[in-house]
């Protein structure tokens, strides 16, 4: 099969390697779309162990499976499904087992990826191919972050801010959208992303801006300026939420900002499986909007010039296409 090498560097090459095969517990996919992640920047920038890409969907090619045949996303965390917090539904953070596709296993970038078999989210007809991947970290990173938040929230009527308009945060806007909130400001260096949130109904806010302070942060751009700003701007009794990733230490400076108020300070990561169907809904019910997300699709031959090209901000949600039969 063909997939891409994350060389290090800023450098991915396009080679070849024998197509995976079945393990005990996992099923084999035929990929047909990989979304591109911010996250995957690090893996450009240092290198890749494994096949990187985990806004995986395929179709299962596996004779005699129940799904053969089935387009699926794939869940990224492995998990066991019986521990304690599996149990209670919180799969995505799995006491027993410590594992993300694309990450510490082979991912997307290719042709064919081997998966655990209960990371398998069927994916109905009626979702076009294309915006399927939005589903996993778009969507279900992002409605996560806004349902937890919501559980904490003081007031009924927050006055929002969203730092970084990047795909999970223009998806914290939707989904906030769709749960019924309004008033959302949001702030990016980025123009062509912060005129895409005005189009979503969101205000600009100008990033570093200390004029307004609000009930609830959504921080999803992993910057640490973002986050110490938030601990400026929440108002008492709020909820700031830190969605956006950074592997470089944060340090919190315990100031009189910090000290003299009370507020949430709420980390979220991914979403539990139990989510996918209201995410599927989520995705329904604004198809329009989220397909202004998806600003390109290619072939693997292109995502070397491509990743680049995203990574200087360029792009939004791409799309790399590997079933030519949707193409």
């Amino acid at each position: 099969m063909r997939f891409a090498e994350f060389k290090g560097d800023n450098v991915i090459e396009i080679g070849t390697r024998e197509r995976p095969t079945k393990a005990s517990g996992e099923v084999i996919l035929r990929v047909t779309r990989t979304a591109l992640c911010g996250s995957d920047l690090k893996l450009w920038h240092k290198g890749a162990q494994h096949v990187a890409g985990h806004e995986i969907c395929g179709v299962v090619r596996q004779p005699g499976h129940p799904l053969e045949g089935q387009h699926c996303a794939v869940y990224i965390p492995e998990h066991c499904g019986t521990c304690e917090t599996c149990a209670a539904g919180n799969t995505q953070m799995c006491t027993e087992v410590s594992s993300l596709v694309g990450w510490n296993r082979d991912g997307g970038y290719a042709e064919w990826v081997r998966v655990p078999e209960n990371c398998l989210l069927p994916v109905p007809d009626d979702i076009p191919v294309d915006l399927a991947p939005l589903l996993l970290d778009t969507i279900g990173t992002s409605a996560h972050a806004v349902r937890e938040a919501k559980r904490h929230l003081a007031t009924d009527t927050p006055k929002i801010l969203i730092t970084g308009a990047g795909p999970v945060g223009l998806g914290v806007l939707l989904a906030l959208k769709a749960m019924g909130f309004s008033g959302v400001h949001v702030s990016d260096p980025n123009a062509a992303r912060l005129d895409l949130a005005q189009e979503f109904g969101a205000t600009p806010h100008f990033v570093g801006s200390r004029e307004k302070r609000f009930d609830l942060i959504v921080e999803c751009s992993g910057a640490h300026p973002a986050r110490d700003i938030a601990i400026d701007l929440i108002l008492p009794k709020g909820v700031i939420v830190l969605v956006g990733e950074n592997a470089a230490p944060w340090t919190i400076h315990e100031g009189p900002v910090f000290r003299r108020k009370d507020f949430i300070l709420l980390r979220t990561f991914y979403f539990p499986k139990g989510d996918f169907e209201p995410n599927v809904a989520l995705l329904r019910a604004n198809l329009d909007a989220y397909a202004r997300l998806v600003d390109d699709r290619f072939g693997l031959d292109a995502l070397p010039e491509k990743f680049a090209q995203f990574a200087r901000g360029g792009l939004i949600k791409p799309v790399l296409v590997l079933d030519e039969e949707d193409r």
